[in-house]
């Protein structure tokens, strides 16, 4: 039986790792304009994953062109905690961190909410997602990665289903996100299982159509709703 999705509302976030990045404003704006809900903005430190993205510098830059966007960062970085400041000040909305880039991982929570943001706790494929469990009451969403973390254009990778279900089965009020390989192809499982939030990056930002690609997504989560609800 595929997992109910409850009340929550389906909301899609470009992620910009895939945009011109010489052209970061206007490509998020278009992103918005075509129907996006919020922004998903990797950053990246070379150390948790190998690769170098952009950090809180980018972040004030784009606050104040895109005044009203919610801006979900994706922090794949070694030292969470060491960013949150400076995140919060750039104007970042959420600040998502991975549980296995920290020892104490309520700490960090406190630190994101004592700053202002939202706070989302993420894992990579391989974690388990029972270690999630003790922080679902102190955050605002789950990340479930769908590939592993540090670069764009993976394969999707369907096995993490059981995760999203778990979650939205013992916890049907939190935001489930799910990032890596998610298109058109790949979304019904996402909120079949149980998602109600989809980064995706290359399917979206690459369309020639990102209007149409967004609605189209939307459509598939809203039969994949429909779907669970009759099953219930």
């Amino acid at each position: 039986m595929a997992a109910p999705m409850c009340g929550r509302t389906c909301k899609i976030g470009p992620s910009i790792l895939n945009a011109d990045l010489s052209m970061l404003a206007a490509e998020c704006q278009r992103m918005m304009d075509s129907g996006s809900d919020y922004l998903h903005l990797d950053v990246m430190d070379g150390q948790f994953v190998p690769n170098l993205t952009f950090g809180h510098p980018v972040v004030k830059c784009l606050r104040p062109k895109l005044p009203s966007v919610f801006f979900d960062m994706h922090m794949m970085v070694a030292a969470p905690e060491q960013w949150v400041g400076d995140m919060a000040d750039a104007g970042a909305d959420q600040y998502t961190f991975h549980i296995e880039t920290t020892d104490d991982p309520a700490r960090t929570i406190r630190k994101i909410k004592e700053a202002g943001m939202k706070a989302g706790i993420g894992i990579k494929p391989k974690t388990p997602v029972h270690l999630l469990v003790p922080f679902i009451d102190s955050v605002d969403m789950v990340l479930i990665m769908t590939v592993e973390p540090g670069f764009g254009g993976q394969k999707f990778m369907a096995d993490m289903m059981p995760k999203v279900q778990f979650l939205r089965e013992h916890f049907p009020d939190i935001n489930i996100e799910v990032d890596g390989g998610v298109g058109l192809a790949t979304i019904q499982e996402c909120a079949e299982a149980g998602a109600n939030m989809f980064v995706s990056g290359s399917a979206v930002v690459n369309s020639d159509n990102p209007r149409e690609t967004i609605q189209a997504l939307r459509n598939i989560v809203a039969e994949a709703i429909q779907k669970s609800q009759l099953e219930r």
